[in-house]
């Protein structure tokens, strides 16, 4: 049984002055343990296609099935907490939050789902080591390195032990040298944690690492 089930997806955005069909009926079934990865052109809705695989955004039409979880049947504060508990994000851009260091940063999904306070900081502080910033713990996300602060927004994806991780355009804003660092510790982490991923990107070293690769082309996905 497939871990991620999409059929007949389709989202539309409407402007001012033209009506959007970004993904017309996309079907995809992504395995347990598999790592696929959607390429294509910019704006072409690979982020919108993660969106709502991460329950960011809801479909006009079809189905997606995470696990057991239809998330059409998940009202609002259902699909916040179906996101926060069983769903990791890692975008191009960190998105840190700047007032806070990187240990609360990794901290904040657990403090946002009331975990204690104590097992927080433990699994924040065992993240960082594994991502390799143990030293750079109480640092801000001004006082780090692009690449570090990448790492630190893997880690956080990480934190509550999510089943699905979701990754869109993770070395866009990397250069050469530090993406392909980021690319080895994706592939690890996405190992050691048993997760199912799916990752949105441009670059064709960490598409060739990936189980599959898909592309995403006039709103349909094909095998690339």
């Amino acid at each position: 049984m497939p871990f991620v089930s999409v059929s007949g997806l389709n989202k539309v955005y409407q402007t001012a002055t033209q009506r959007l069909h970004v993904l017309r009926d996309v079907d995809i079934a992504v395995a347990p343990g598999e790592m696929v990865a959607i390429v294509g052109a910019s704006g072409v809705g690979k982020s919108t296609l993660l969106h709502l695989l991460g329950g960011l955004d809801r479909a006009d039409s079809g189905t997606i099935v995470v696990g057991d979880t239809d998330l059409r049947s998940l009202g609002d504060a259902a699909l916040v907490a179906f996101r926060n508990r069983h769903v990791g994000f890692v975008f191009q851009f960190h998105h840190l939050l700047p007032e806070f260091d990187a240990i609360e940063n990794v901290e904040m999904p657990m403090r946002i789902a009331r975990t204690g306070l104590r097992e927080a900081r433990q699994r924040a502080v065992d993240l960082l080591s594994r991502v390799g910033l143990s030293e750079r713990a109480q640092h801000r996300p001004n006082m780090l390195s692009g690449g570090e602060q990448q790492r630190v927004a893997v880690a956080r994806a990480l934190v509550m032990r999510p089943a699905l991780l979701l990754a869109d355009e993770p070395t866009g804003d990397l250069d050469e040298t530090t993406g392909d660092s980021l690319h080895d510790l994706l592939r690890e982490m996405h190992r050691e944690h048993g997760l199912t991923s799916i990752i949105a990107t441009h670059n064709p070293r960490l598409a060739a690492a990936c189980d599959r690769v898909l592309r995403l082309e006039h709103g349909q996905l094909r095998p690339a």
